[in-house]
């Protein structure tokens, strides 16, 4: 029995084309070997020393770990979120002008002090010093402004706490 497929094929060139199918499957399976390998050794690295229920262990306490994380970062968020909302209050804006009161006085012993929140809320507190005593005096400052007429000084501190991002960055430059 002949085979009508074969009939008109030269067993030469049907040899070179398994031939060639042979090296292309080599080369295929070389490269599933190769591969293998590489899987085999990532493998052998990640469970060095490890078993399976040993590393099922350390991946729920990872786990637990990430859950306990993910729970105090949630309270983090809420405990910032409590100190913004009771920080607006405070007072965080400072400025202050020392100054001499009276020109027979030396040393700036007077000072403005302005104490602002958040809002520009707050007190300008007045000390005039003098040989006969000491003065304070306090206005109160709502949204920047005072209602009662401000001295040089007590305009300055104002400004100086609205204006001054970082009150304490601006005395550590003024003292070098």
């Amino acid at each position: 029995m002949e085979s009508k497929i074969f009939k008109n094929v030269d067993p030469g060139i049907l040899f070179l084309i398994l031939l060639a199918i042979v090296v292309i499957l080599i080369i295929y399976v070389l490269r599933l070997h190769m591969s293998f390998r590489r899987l085999r050794r990532s493998y052998l690295f990640f469970m060095r020393g490890n078993d399976g229920k040993n590393l099922e262990e350390l991946f729920k306490a990872k786990f637990n770990e990430v859950d306990t994380i993910v729970k105090v970062v949630k309270q983090n968020k809420q405990d910032i979120r409590t100190l913004m909302v009771r920080n607006a209050n405070n007072y965080q804006k400072l400025g202050i002008i020392k100054y001499d009161a009276f020109n027979e006085m030396g040393g700036k012993l007077s000072f403005a002090l302005a104490m602002l929140d958040e809002k520009d809320n707050g007190w300008i507190i007045n000390a005039m010093h003098s040989r006969e005593g000491c003065y304070t005096y306090i206005k109160e400052i709502v949204k920047g402004r005072s209602y009662a007429e401000l001295a040089e000084e007590e305009a300055q501190a104002l400004d100086k706490a609205i204006y001054s991002v970082n009150y304490e960055a601006n005395t550590d430059s003024e003292e070098k």
